[in-house]
This record gives structure tokens, C-alpha cells and sequence, in this order.
């Protein structure tokens, strides 16, 4: 990640409402298979996000995800299961991600991760997580997840030369020059049942041999690749009862291990990592504190580094920063608008929180961003209205600043 220089760079986390016809195409898809309709309008419909993720004062933008294949016809989930349709060695089952649990072999702690419905949010609000009118799961549906029966390998090469070319020629037409694509990091690719590798380390190790060639081929063309890890914070939630912190720290560090491991040799300055307690609109009373895991974050050989920081479970741990030194080179890219509302940020306290961070790891250092991607967690509307207040609010913090 380059360092701002004259004003407060901004971006966000990835994923951005489709158009009703980019869903659409998305759903034939599945029957029909890619046409060379459906890729030109993949190609228009990039190229239309770029501009207006520009026109709304994003110095860094994305592709909104639209190259990531969707499981079903909704706009919401493509964030991991893309990968499905990207890795071999994988077998199709009727597990449902909200129901069934993922078991890891041979975990430090004998930690295995739950079902959605064991988690401990989950279960401290079950009136809540059970009744249709509190919005929690809007947008739940049931999502398969495949198996993994043979060795992982990448197969995916086709589809992230569409979405490196994609995001280039949507960046040459709006003027830009630098983008990110998002991809999966090891420690989340992970997370499905596994009857192949014969512990956790060797899965890890695998999803970071196979991942690496899409971080690869992103940073290859010339763009920074997003590096989604959920898996880091948000599995602390979905271990029952609560572990130990030693025990989930020497759980996550495997992943920061098999990460590094993906990113050896690749250029640290064009990686980013986005960590996030999970986006679902549920209380979060159960989130493990930014302080426990902030440690193990900063190990990631990446140049920038991704997290919520303004909803409201988490905005407070912006003190972290008071203690913790950011590594040279390197800049933070906290959420100052949140996926988690409908309320739409003013541009003031957008700018209020830019600046806090500012002060504490110095102006050059913030990129301001959102907590976690927008499509599919509030209206479209909603959503491009927190981006036009993110742009303004990071003009309002370069005044200020400079």
C-alpha cells in the first residue's frame, strides 16, 4: 500500500449491490451456463461500478465482487463461496453452512467450529435470531457447501483473468489507476468439511498452495489483492463453550502461518487484509476484542490492513492504536461507515473518526474505508449514499489534515 501523500485516500471492503440485471444473468448463469452475453454485460457492469465508485470520491476502487460467482440468485454471499467454482478437488454435498457444522481435524485446543445456530450470539439471543420480524436474517438462505475428497488445486484461471481485465479496463475508462480485487485467504477457504487432508495444518497449507495462484495473478497485473479473513475474529464466536485465548491464539496462528506462507515472495506494498467479526446484523455480544487477536493481525506480511471501526460493537477499539504501533510502510484502512445500519454517516463524523485515527498513526497512514462490503447488507440506495458520505467525509478530514 502506498502512503498518502496530500489527502486522505479512500475505498471500502469489497462487495457492492449488483444491478436487478447483472442478478438476473447471475441466475441464468446457473442454468445456462457463461454466455458471451452474460460476459459483456460482466464487462459494462464493471465498468459502470468503477466510474461511480469514483463519482462518489473513492480514490481506490473495486470490480463490487460482480466477477465472483454467486450461490444463488440474491445479492449477498459471493464473498466466499466464489470459490467453489474456483479450487478442485472439492465434492458437492447438501451440508447448509447455517445449520451444519464445519469440523476441523487435529486443532491446537481440539477447537471445532460450529453451526450458525450453536453460536454463542446465537444462542444468547435466540428470541431474537428466531423471530422473522427483527431483520437479523434477512438474508438468510440455504447455502450447500462442498467437501474437499482429493488434493486442492486452483482451476480458476479463466475467471480471475476476467476479473483482473475487467477492473483494468473499467480503471483506464474512469481515469484510474490503482484497484483491488478481494480474494479468499487461506484460513477462510478452509472452512468447509474436509474427508481428505488429515489435520487442520495440512488443509491450511493446502488452501494457501491453491489460493496463491489467484493473489498471484492479481498482483501480477498490476492491481492490489484484498485478502478476506473473517476466519481470524470470527471464528472466537462459533467455538462452544468459549476457549481459552491462548487456545484460539495458537488456533489463528496457523492461519497467520499458512497466509504468510501464500504471500511469500509476492510484494508486500500491492496486498491488503480485511479482517471482519462476521456482517450478519446480529448483536455481536460474543465478538472477540481487536485487542486479543491485533497481535496475530499484524504478523500477515501485508501492506495495509482492513477492519470494522465504526459500528457501534466496535468503534470504541480505536484506542488500540493509542498502544499499538503500526509497522513501518505499512497504513490502516479502518471502516468509518458502517454495513451494520440504515442510517447514513454524516460526512462530519465520517471525518471525525478519519482524523482520530490520523492523529494516532499519523495522516499518511489512514485509507478510510467500510467496515465490510455493502451488497447485500442494506439497500442499494442506502448503500451508495454511505459511499457519497465515506468520499466526502474523507475531503472533509484532508482539510482538516493538511
Amino acid at each position: 500500500m502506498s502512503l498518502n501523500t496530500d489527502h486522505i485516500r479512500a475505498t471500502h471492503a469489497g462487495s457492492l449491490p449488483r444491478t436487478p440485471e447483472l442478478i438476473a444473468a447471475n441466475a441464468a448463469k446457473e442454468t445456462d451456463g457463461i454466455t458471451p452475453e452474460f460476459l459483456e454485460l460482466l464487462e459494462a457492469s464493471v465498468a459502470g461500478v468503477v466510474q461511480r465508485q469514483k463519482d462518489v470520491g473513492l480514490n481506490i476502487p473495486n470490480d463490487g465482487e460482480y466477477g465472483h460467482t454467486m450461490s444463488t440468485s440474491v445479492d449477498y454471499g459471493a464473498w466466499w463461496n466464489y470459490s467453489f467454482a474456483r479450487l478442485g478437488g472439492l465434492e458437492p454435498t447438501d451440508v447448509d453452512r447455517w445449520k451444519d457444522p464445519v469440523v476441523h481435524r487435529s486443532t491446537p485446543g481440539h477447537i471445532v467450529l460450529t453451526s450458525f445456530p450453536d453460536r454463542r450470539d446465537r444462542l444468547a439471543f435466540n428470541d431474537a435470531y428466531t423471530d422473522p420480524s427483527s431483520g437479523i436474517l434477512t438474508h438468510r438462505k440455504s447455502v450447500s457447501q462442498p467437501k474437499i475428497t482429493g488434493p486442492l488445486t486452483y482451476t480458476g484461471q479463466d475467471l480471475v483473468a476476467s476479473d483482473v481485465t475487467n477492473l483494468k479496463k473499467g480503471l483506464a475508462a474512469a481515469g484510474l489507476t490503482e484497484g483491488f480485487v478481494a480474494s479468499l485467504s487461506p484460513g477462510s477457504c478452509a472452512r468447509v468439511a474436509n474427508e481428505y487432508y488429515a489435520s487442520d495444518e495440512e488443509l491450511l497449507y493446502a488452501c494457501a498452495d491453491a489460493m496463491r495462484e489467484e493473489y498471484k495473478a492479481i498482483i501480477d497485473a498490476g492491481l492490489t489483492v484484498q485478502l478476506d479473513d473473517p476466519s481470524l475474529a470470527e471464528s472466537w464466536d462459533q467455538i462452544n463453550p468459549e476457549p481459552a485465548l491462548q487456545d484460539y491464539l495458537r488456533f489463528i496462528q496457523l492461519r497467520v502461518e499458512a497466509t504468510n506462507w501464500a504471500l511469500r515472495d509476492l510484494p508486500r506494498d500491492r496486498i491488503r487484509l480485511h479482517v471482519c467479526w462476521g456482517s450478519w446484523h446480529g448483536p455481536h455480544t460474543t465478538d472477540i476484542p481487536f485487542a486479543d487477536i491485533i497481535g496475530s493481525v499484524l504478523q500477515i506480511n501485508a501492506g495495509g490492513y482492513s477492519f470494522e471501526a465504526a459500528n457501534v460493537r466496535h468503534e470504541h477499539e480505536w484506542r488500540i492504536w493509542e498502544d499499538t504501533k503500526l509497522p513501518e510502510g505499512k497504513v490502516i484502512i479502518p471502516g468509518v461507515v458502517s454495513h451494520a445500519t440504515n442510517v447514513v454517516e454524516h460526512p462530519d463524523l465520517v471525518a471525525d473518526r478519519i482524523v482520530r485515527f490520523a492523529e494516532l498513526v499519523g495522516r499518511e497512514n489512514v485509507i478510510a474505508s467500510t467496515d465490510c462490503g455493502l451488497g447485500g447488507r442494506v439497500h442499494p440506495q442506502i448503500a451508495w449514499a454511505k459511499l457519497e458520505a465515506l468520499g466526502e467525509g474523507a475531503r472533509r478530514a484532508t482539510a482538516r489534515l493538511w
